[in-house]
């Protein structure tokens, strides 16, 4: 039979246990955001030089008179 004082360690335990999940799980999120806030800045700069060369990219359409001038 289960005391209740062994019921109540028991439960600290757990919560202790829960505690120090929840403090490392935190953190590896906390290290995620930041993976995805320098992918996201890495993006954004790609985006950016891909825009600009495809703009470079593109030939320049002479201003001409049209042909029944």
């Amino acid at each position: 039979m289960v005391m209740p004082a062994d019921r109540l360690t028991t439960l600290e335990i757990r919560a202790a246990e829960q505690e120090k999940t929840i403090e490392e799980l935190s953190g590896q999120i906390a290290e995620q955001w930041k993976v995805i806030d320098r992918m996201q800045k890495k993006f954004d700069a790609l985006t950016e030089r891909f825009l600009t060369l495809e703009e470079q990219a593109q030939p320049e359409i002479p201003v001409t008179k049209p042909p029944h001038w």
